[in-house]
């Protein structure tokens, strides 16, 4: 019994020694859903782009994009529609930033649309990137301490953000608007885009 012992065991060693090691599962963590973005930190992309583009890329509008899936959190939301200008070739291109896939050719990431002829109409006009100091978030905080009366009144408006240099202005300014647009609303209020300053009250 004893030598069958001693002749066995160096073959269950052996045997022991030259098993496979068992593979370490790694549970795969599940993706984070989206979430909204400031209104800087959505440009930030899109002008890295637009560089590409026109190196003399301008501001003329900045605004939110209403996305369904995601909802928006105190100025910052799931996708931003920027209108660029290069004034030396009197060209413009809209570039979208968002989170997510969505109607009406929104797409994730940064999106440009072919470039169009740049004449000037309306009130806005071009302003240069430097003068964005103030994100959307700050605007939002800064008009929700002048609107906090209406908004208690109106919590189900949607809120939404205009950017826009107009001659009422010396700096470009956000427009915060308690309504789906400008034309449906009858409550925003300006910010000053560079110093963060409450302007006025528009009804």
């Amino acid at each position: 019994m004893r030598r069958t012992f001693l002749l066995t065991l160096p073959a269950l060693l052996f045997l022991g020694c030259s098993e496979p090691p068992k593979k370490t599962e790694h549970k795969k963590e599940p993706e984070k859903p989206p979430e909204p973005v400031t209104a800087r930190t959505a440009f930030q992309q899109i002008f890295a782009s637009a560089r590409t583009w026109a190196p003399d890329a301008q501001i003329l509008r900045l605004a939110n994009v209403p996305v369904e899936q995601v909802k928006d959190q105190a100025g910052k939301c799931a996708a931003w529609q920027a209108i660029l200008v290069s004034p030396s070739r009197s060209r413009q291109k809209m570039f979208t930033y968002s989170v997510v896939e969505g109607p009406g050719n929104l797409h994730k990431g940064v999106f440009g649309t072919p470039e169009d002829t740049y004449s000037p109409h309306g009130q806005a006009k071009p302003f240069l990137i430097a003068a964005l100091k103030v994100d959307s978030d700050q605007a939002y905080e800064t008009a929700m301490k002048k609107a906090a009366e209406y908004a208690k009144k109106n919590p189900d408006l949607p809120i939404n953000f205009l950017l826009e240099l107009t001659p009422q202005n010396q700096n470009p300014t956000w427009r915060v608007i308690w309504g789906a647009s400008v034309s449906q609303s009858n409550y925003s209020i300006l910010i000053d885009a560079s110093t963060g300053e409450y302007l006025r009250t528009l009804r």
